[in-house]
């Protein structure tokens, strides 16, 4: 087909067909890489430092959840060890050292008990020590159970606040893409797209920053609840053997010396105090 002369008017159909400026310059300025690691690199400076924020929440949140397990692990075979030495034994005196060795939780009970009978002059009053005895175990079994639930806010607070950041990311990057319709004055589906994927990317990283921690709560939570129930089940075990102890008749005891802990790192030996029973 011949070309027309120079400065000869354009046929119509020619010129519907033809791509406006508008269109030719948005083309220019596509993405040419719309994987996510090309979206991301695309993507506005806000959007990315939404997208970083929430992968160093991910990676956070996995290091939790591997430290945490661990510790729960450790600290449960811990103490179902010491649960069997306080049911084998007979009196607090017997279990007392290879229970305190084995959980360092059971070891703060037995020094509770060692620290309210050395305070309590009248062994004749065994309902009011066993008492005071139960009152420190509550405060024992709180602050423990405070202690192993640390880091696990920061699960709560990543499960409840992620997808919503990724959603400020999104709506970021779904207003600059909305921007460049305007400036570039065409409604080509293909200008907008690249900027609405890009924007949606940051949503997927709020989710999957989020699923995992709400999950990884939830299995710590019930975790650290049977934690706390088997640690009540041996604060019982030491009370029974203390109510025990203290119940025997003066002609069954000998002087029995009062349970304690083995000495900790760079601590002396410790004087175990005798311990009159009930007269």
């Amino acid at each position: 087909m011949p070309l027309p002369p120079p400065g000869a008017p354009v046929p119509a159909d020619q010129s519907a067909n033809a791509p406006s400026a508008a269109e030719q310059a948005a083309s220019a300025i596509l993405p040419k890489d719309l994987t996510p690691y090309g979206m991301f690199m695309s993507a506005d400076i806000i959007v990315k430092a939404v997208m970083i924020g929430l992968m160093f929440a991910s990676v956070l949140t996995w290091t939790i959840w591997l430290a945490k397990t661990l510790e729960l692990l450790g600290v449960k075979r811990r103490l179902r060890r010491a649960q069997r030495s306080l049911t084998a034994a007979r009196s607090l005196v017997d279990a007392a050292p290879a229970a305190a060795g084995a959980s360092p939780h059971v070891a703060l009970l037995i020094e509770a008990v060692e620290a309210e009978l050395t305070r309590s002059p009248d062994r004749r009053d065994i309902e009011g020590i066993k008492e005071r005895i139960a009152a420190r175990f509550e405060r024992i079994e709180a602050g423990v159970g405070r202690k192993m639930m640390r880091a696990t806010g920061i699960l709560a607070t990543i499960g409840a606040t992620a997808p919503f950041v990724g959603l400020f990311g999104t709506v970021w990057g779904i207003m600059n893409s909305f921007i460049g319709i305007s400036k570039l004055h065409t409604t080509n589906l293909a200008v907008v797209a690249p900027g609405i994927a890009e924007a949606l990317l940051a949503t997927a990283f709020g989710l999957a920053a989020a699923i995992p921690a709400v999950v990884i709560y939830n299995m710590f939570a019930r975790s650290i609840a049977s934690y706390r129930a088997l640690y009540a089940d041996a604060s019982v075990d030491i009370l029974t053997l203390v109510s025990r102890d203290l119940s025997q008749p003066p002609a069954s005891r000998h002087d029995t010396p009062l349970p304690y802990p083995p000495a900790r790192a760079g601590e002396g030996v410790r004087r175990p105090a005798a311990v009159p029973m009930a007269e």
